[in-house]
């Protein structure tokens, strides 16, 4: 369907004020001009208007982290995996002021054992997001495995950790699938943002509330019979 600006304001319920900007800022397509004071948008408008909107509300993603994801997006949207490209770098962990180090800079930079680095980089503990990329974030585990072994404590219970994340990991993916294979014009804005809402934040709050629950029995276990 095509609508006029008016129509266009009231079924995103966003102002216009707010669609030219983010059609001034690239994110959103010119409208159809069908005279030089007639324009007509679409329904890709409306599902583009929403995108944006959660993106920038919900996840904090910039204008230019949107402009590369809509550049790079089919035309029917049939699949969400592009438009998750502005998390990935949240997904990845790291910031995007983050300093990158080369895997010898990193060695020199940090102090870095590099038979632990070795064990650790074979056991899937520390996962640098490409081969030759290290950051802070792979420094820090490092050092929690440090002081694991400093206090005498075997890190194979973090190897379990992995192994459960990479389960979950596996049924966000699947999750994934399931959506994109019941995906339809009308539902897309639900789907998208199902798979969202599951990575950003209904994961920390079962996983966080899940470990609420397990240490607050331990503790009031242990009250119960002092």
């Amino acid at each position: 369907m095509e609508y006029k600006i008016s129509e266009l304001v009231s079924k995103s319920n966003t102002p216009k004020s707010t669609i030219l900007y983010y059609i001034k800022e690239g994110l959103l397509p010119s409208a159809k001009k069908l005279k030089s004071n007639v324009h007509r948008y679409n329904d890709e408008h409306v599902e583009l208007i929403k995108y944006i909107k959660y993106m920038k509300d919900e996840m904090g993603s910039t204008n230019e982290q949107l402009k590369l994801t809509l550049q790079q997006k089919n035309n029917s949207f049939s699949s969400s995996y592009t438009m998750l490209e502005p998390l990935m770098n949240t997904l990845s962990g790291n910031e995007i002021n983050s300093r990158h180090y080369s895997k010898d800079e990193f060695i020199i930079h940090f102090d870095i054992d590099t038979e632990l680095l070795s064990t650790l980089l074979d056991d899937d503990i520390l996962m640098p997001i490409s081969k030759n990329d290290y950051t802070q974030k792979e420094a820090s585990i490092i050092n929690l495995i440090e002081n694991f072994m400093e206090v005498g404590v075997e890190y194979t219970i973090v190897k379990e950790y992995v192994k459960q994340a990479k389960i979950l990991a596996k049924l966000e993916h699947e999750m994934q699938k399931q959506l994109c294979a019941v995906r339809s014009e009308e539902n897309f804005s639900v789907l998208w943002k199902i798979m969202f809402d599951t990575l950003f934040k209904t994961k920390e709050y079962i996983f966080n509330r899940s470990t609420y629950k397990v240490l607050f029995k331990a503790l009031k276990d242990e009250i119960d019979n002092k």
